[in-house]
């Protein structure tokens, strides 16, 4: 359990400050993109917005699971690991849930290839603090 939990923690915090860049790098360089969250389908109310800031360590507990089941299928340097990781995640869970964001909300190509992008940072960053700490 512990080659679980601490590295979900570690990655949780890493992921909570890959976010935060994220959203400052969002609103710095790219404002115009940032006005499509003013549509009524991105407000969940004040009552639910806690699950926002927890969202990386959700995924960090999920992918850590997800590491301890099929590390041993990747071969190599840990940053080759994490690559493939990530990559493996990105192909599996994030590119077919961004089809089904596509296909059945009112938003962009433009803001669906940055969250595919954003998701698979997310995992590749995960699968390399993974292979460091639980190889």
């Amino acid at each position: 359990m512990k080659k679980i939990l601490l590295p979900a923690l570690v990655t949780g915090v890493v992921l909570f400050g890959f976010c935060y860049f994220i959203i400052w790098f969002s609103i710095q360089f790219m404002p115009q993109l940032l006005e499509e969250y003013y549509n009524p389908i991105f407000y969940p109310g004040s009552k639910r917005s806690i699950f926002f800031y927890i969202h990386p360590f959700v995924l960090a507990i999920a992918l850590s699971w997800f590491w301890e089941k099929i590390k041993s299928s990747f071969k190599g340097v840990n940053l080759i690991r994490g690559i493939e990781f990530g990559l493996v995640y990105g192909l599996v869970a994030t590119l077919p849930m961004m089809w089904l964001t596509f296909s059945s909300l009112d938003v962009t190509i433009i803001m669906v290839l940055m969250w595919l992008v954003y998701g698979l940072a997310q995992a590749t960053i995960a699968g390399l603090i993974f292979a460091r700490m639980n190889p």
